[in-house]
């Protein structure tokens, strides 16, 4: 985001600790050679066979330990070239061993520390809790580290597991000066001053411009009708949008606001730059849900934006009611003279969609997109709002950047809530001022997560390509809604349209469970012992339909000879025909099962291709006591094709009694 700064002799240390909270240069188009780029553990085994135009292996999902390469004892994480800057360092398990950073073709790192101190606020500059803290089990460190000729990072054993470095590099004829450490006193205190910004980010007005000018407007809006807010004229840009409104209690807030939808036009287009449900416009949905970031959040006192909006003619601001009540909505604009040219700036734009301009080539699964556009622009952010009612983790997927045509992504990351800054899946709420989790309910319902690009944005000059891997299917049901802020320069290609309210309420629906009737749950079934190996519930949806309970018990990590003992209760005397469901998948093993230390007939397979369900209608008709019996499960080998994992599932257990 140097496009202000590069016509200068020399930039600073200063102006880049500038660009942090730097709102107004952000909405600045990008010039030619103007790059954003991400080193990260990814998998490997991702790649793009140019000669067939086929992408390999890319869902791999082991992102964890990868690196350019190994020299000597050391791990080769990233090499760019300059003039370029660090905006970003994340990840999820940072080790003791030493992650050095080499600057400019010296012998000797600039940072030289174990990769755990990038991230601990205890060693300078890396000290300063805005830009350096853990969040959800993530750990990010967004401290300026600038180079003019080159970068390389290295790290010894014990570094940890999963990084990101996030860098941007300019045209060769910018002059950026070498990162060190020791900051001068007023590098410090820059940075202090940023720091205590974007600690106490909120409401309050980023910026102050003069001939700036605030208004307020009350809007009534009824059903069915839209009401222009507001209509500025002249080379402006909008500073601050603030909403009001009065909203019934969570969850019927939720309907409220996805049926108001905001719209904004600028200069006289005739389709709208900005289209979205009001509420999730400021960055979380569905609902009100309370945080505070820099550019926008939602405070006690209303929702508030500070992205910075220029324009060169006119700027309407309208807001829709697609629901069936009357609402009134207080508004509060704030606006002022641009500072520079409007040829320089692009023009805001935030568009919701559900399930727009999906990948339909099959060796791209499991690739969602969040955004795709044409033009000269910056890619800011996104809000991804995910329905997930049955829970298990929704957030394998990688983030991958396709800018200017790209075949293979220059961002290419190592999980969703890695994007997002938190790591393990962790549902603990958190508020930041470029990344938030604002809805988590233990990952099953709604979960909402947000993150701005505001240093670390990504300039494109012909087209952008923004995607988020998906794992699990819409019919799970996994269901993402995704709002998206971006900057374009007029005449580029923006193909949202806006979403009709029968699809953006009433679809997240509890869906029923399958149940068995009578059936002895296996994930309820009381574990006597295990000889080894892990046993717990597991649950199943994700991998289609057909077990009872959507779930079974599992159990791992064990090997040939190991024995689980299972309880099965039996409330009276009788005789009783067993039936069983077991689970195949292709890392499951052969078993021999004995009821009461009877074999029930031959070892079974449980090897399969894929995860399904396998129903063993008739085990036998035994004669059994009121009480407990006991259910044994021996590992006694593995199919020559499987994973040799010795995986083993039950569904459930049913006891019909035979007269």
């Amino acid at each position: 985001m140097l496009s202000s700064l590069i016509a200068k002799e020399k930039i600073t240390y200063i102006d880049l600790i500038n660009n942090l909270t730097d709102l107004e240069g952000l909405a600045l188009l990008p010039v030619d050679g103007e790059k954003c780029g991400q080193w990260s553990s990814y998998d490997r085994r991702s790649k793009y066979d140019e000669i067939n135009d086929r992408y390999i292996n890319w869902a791999a999902n082991s992102d964890g330990n990868g690196i350019i390469r190994q020299e000597n004892d050391e791990f080769v994480f990233a090499e760019m070239e300059g003039p370029g800057v660090i905006w970003r360092i994340w990840s999820a398990k940072a080790g003791d061993g030493h992650v050095k950073i080499y600057l400019d073709g010296n012998q000797e790192p600039v940072v030289d520390l174990p990769f755990s101190q990038y991230f601990n606020c205890e060693k300078e500059p890396f000290t300063r809790p805005a830009l350096v803290h853990q969040t959800g089990s993530g750990l990010n460190c967004y401290i300026p580290i600038p180079y003019q000729k080159s970068c390389k990072i290295t790290a010894e054993k014990g570094w940890g597991a999963y990084y990101h470095f996030t860098y941007a590099t300019y045209p060769k004829e910018t002059i950026l000066p070498t990162f060190k450490r020791e900051l001068t006193p007023s590098e410090a205190a820059a940075l202090d001053k940023a720091n205590e910004k974007l600690l106490h980010c909120g409401d309050s007005p980023v910026m102050e411009k003069a001939g700036e000018i605030t208004e307020q407007k009350n809007v009534r809006v009824s059903p069915g009708s839209t009401q222009k807010v507001i209509q500025l004229k002249g080379k402006r840009a909008i500073t601050s949008l603030k909403v009001k409104i009065n909203l019934p209690d969570s969850p019927a807030d939720r309907d409220v606001l996805r049926e108001l939808a905001l719209r904004i036009y600028w200069d006289g287009e005739s389709k709208p730059s900005v289209w979205a449900p009001l509420g999730d416009f400021f960055g979380t949905a569905p609902g009100e849900n309370k945080y505070k970031s820099f550019p926008m959040g939602m405070a006690e006192n209303g929702f508030y934006s500070n992205w910075y909006m220029p324009f060169g003619s006119t700027a309407i601001v309208e807001l829709v009611n697609d629901g069936s009540t009357e609402r009134e909505v207080s508004f509060t604009v704030t606006h002022a003279p641009l500072s520079r040219p409007i040829e320089e700036f692009g023009r805001f734009h935030a568009k919701w969609h559900r399930d727009a301009f999906l990948i339909e080539r099959n060796d791209r699964w499991p690739d969602w997109t969040l955004l795709t556009t044409k033009g000269r622009g910056r890619f800011c952010g996104v809000m991804l709002h995910v329905w997930n009612p049955k829970g298990e983790w929704w957030g394998e997927g990688d983030e991958k950047f396709f800018v200017d045509g790209e075949k293979f992504p220059s961002t290419f990351g190592t999980g969703s809530e890695d994007y997002f800054g938190y790591a393990w899946c962790c549902p603990t709420l958190f508020s930041n001022c470029f990344h938030n989790q604002t809805i988590s309910m233990e990952n099953a319902g709604h979960v909402s997560v947000n993150r701005w690009h505001i240093t670390d944005n990504i300039p494109f000059t012909k087209s952008f390509e923004g995607i988020i891997e998906k794992y699990f299917a819409n019919s799970i049901p996994t269901l993402y809604a995704s709002i998206v802020y971006w900057y374009l320069a007029p005449g580029g290609v923006d193909p949202y349209e806006s979403v009709p309210v029968d699809q953006r309420i009433g679809y997240c629906i509890m869906p029923p469970v399958y149940r068995v009737d009578g059936v002895l749950e296996g994930e309820n079934l009381t574990v006597l012992g295990t000889t080894k190996g892990k046993v717990r519930p597991q649950k199943l949806h994700m991998f289609g339909s057909g077990w009872s309970g959507e779930s079974q018990l599992w159990w791992t990590d064990a090997f040939p000879g190991d024995v689980l003992t299972l309880s099965v209760p039996v409330e009276k005397a009788g005789k009783y025909r067993l039936e069983m469901q077991l689970t195949k998948a292709g890392d499951y093993g052969i078993f021999q099962l004995s009821l009461d230390g009877k074999k029930l007939g031959d070892p079974i397979d449980l090897y399969s291709v894929s995860v399904i369900p396998f129903k063993i209608q008739d085990v036998g008709i035994h004669q059994l006591t009121k009480g407990e019996h006991k259910l044994t499960v021996e590992i006694v080998g593995s199919n020559p094709e499987a994973a040799k994992s010795n995986m083993f599932g039950i569904d459930y257990l049913l006891l019909n009694e035979v007269e």
